[in-house]
């Protein structure tokens, strides 16, 4: 016998899409449960954003110490506690957890636990989980039924790949490796190659392309990868692994030129899939694309009436914020006046990689092939202030994209210390609609880094 239920929402996945849709619809009225297999809050949560962050901060202090001395402070970093941050780490994703539950209980989302599967467009299947203290599976009957199940870490198959961690592995490390290889281009590897670095480890990245972190603006990637070797990673770009094997000393990483790589660990950040396996989409009909993703419309409609998809699972920009507005308007098109759609556009994103990376808008090559010689880029190159006396070589680089017709601000990028902070603040002024003449009449704050952003007078390149 199965336990029967019903709801005018049913969430596959509490993730950050999930659990943002699941509590605004409850906050109207709405009957809801979300069902989630493992943990609340998601990928960012618990495997993403929060304790990668957390990690950055701390690979981040054994550099300000050495950088000390210049301020006339002598310090030393005498070991790191892997242990100690580990543990304090996952003190802390508990904490949240423990918040997502009391968010969702709150406006009475019912939090189902168990592993869901949709029997037709009206009914999911809760497997039945040590959780439920033995009962049978629980089918909940559904006027809606929304998947938000994210994605996950991907790694291919070759000789040995049995041997290397992927990201959510990395955070459960219970030891720090002396000599660590990251293989991979994206916002991830360059992230974790930065923590390994910071905090000791010898690190090299690997990447098969010729460049890494590709769809990011061209003039931005060259900077940002010199900065990060002269912060000491090792970048080797055009290496490809073929095999890895066991030695008596760690492992060792076969490359397809020839050249062979000794390492103690290997964590591969190649890129993620969308989590639908067991939800029963093919059976159902729902339509995918190639590489998994389910197709949604622009009320999150997939080809079954009645089913919704979105967050990453649905391939749009994989951002935590992109998740939680794309549960908003879903709320609102659902039980509001459906007067929303997503807009994409002008999407901030940055990459907490050593220094860090922010940007906004279109990339110089983007804006070139969309309005063709109507541009202006203005850059700012320089050494901040405090490096000046810490002995630091770090550099920054901001650029801002003119559309020279009406002026407007269509693109702008940093690297350097604190990026994603400043440019949260730009974005804000490019929604807004903001032009080049609006930055020359902003006055700026001295002394900050910030302040370039309104300073910048000289055209360095025109369209």
């Amino acid at each position: 016998m199965s336990d029967t239920s019903k709801y005018d929402l049913v969430v596959i996945g509490a993730g950050s899409g999930g659990v943002r849709a699941s509590r605004m619809a409850a906050a109207t009225g709405a009957r809801v449960a979300v069902i989630e297999d493992s943990y609340l809050g998601g990928t960012c949560v618990n495997v993403g954003c929060v304790p990668k962050k957390l990690y950055v901060y701390a690979s981040q202090i054994p550099g300000q110490v050495k950088y000390g001395k210049g301020f006339g402070i002598n310090a030393q970093v005498n070991s790191i506690d892997w242990a100690t941050l580990k543990q304090n780490k996952d003190a802390e994703i508990q904490r949240l957890n423990g918040i997502y539950k009391n968010v969702l209980e709150g406006p009475g989302v019912e939090i189902v636990r168990g592993t869901g599967r949709i029997i037709n467009a009206t009914q999911v299947e809760v497997a039945a989980t040590s959780d439920n203290d033995g009962k049978s599976n629980r089918i909940l009957d559904a006027d809606r039924i929304l998947i938000a199940t994210g994605g996950q870490p991907f790694v291919p198959e070759f000789p040995g790949s049995d041997l290397v961690l992927d990201s959510d592995a990395a955070f459960a490390m219970t030891t720090l490796p002396k000599r660590m290889v990251v293989v991979g281009g994206g916002y991830i590897a360059v992230e974790f190659a930065g923590i390994f670095n910071g905090l000791g480890c010898e690190t090299k990245l690997l990447y098969r392309g010729e460049q890494i972190l590709r769809g990011f603006d061209e003039e931005i990637r060259g900077f940002v990868s010199n900065e990060i070797r002269k912060a000491g990673v090792d970048v080797m770009t055009d290496a490809d692994i073929k095999r890895i094997e066991k030695t008596d000393q760690g492992l060792c990483c076969y490359l397809a030129n020839g050249t062979q790589v000794e390492c103690d660990g290997v964590m591969y950040a190649t890129g993620r899939r969308p989590r639908t396996d067991g939800l029963g989409l093919e059976e159902l009909g729902v339509e995918t694309r190639k590489d998994g993703t389910i197709i949604a419309d622009d009320h999150f409609k997939t080809s079954v009436n009645g089913v919704f998809a979105l967050g990453d699972v649905i391939g749009t920009p994989a951002l935590t914020p992109v998740a939680l507005e794309q549960g908003m308007v879903f709320v609102n098109q659902q039980f509001g006046d459906d007067s929303r759609l997503m807009n994409y556009d002008l999407i901030p994103t940055a990459v907490f990689c050593q220094p860090n990376i922010a940007t906004v808008g279109l990339t110089e090559e983007q804006a070139t092939d969309t309005h063709g010689g109507d541009i202006d880029v203005y850059t700012s190159e320089f050494r901040a202030l405090k490096h000046t006396l810490s002995g630091s070589q770090e550099r920054t680089l901001m650029k801002l994209i003119v559309r020279r017709s009406d002026d407007r601000v269509i693109g702008a990028h940093m690297v350097g210390d604190e990026a994603g902070e400043l440019v949260q603040g730009i974005a804000v002024a490019m929604q807004a609609g903001a032009t080049k003449a609006h930055f020359d009449r902003t006055i700026g704050i001295h002394p900050t880094g910030a302040e370039e952003f309104v300073t910048m007078r000289t055209v360095t390149r025109q369209g």
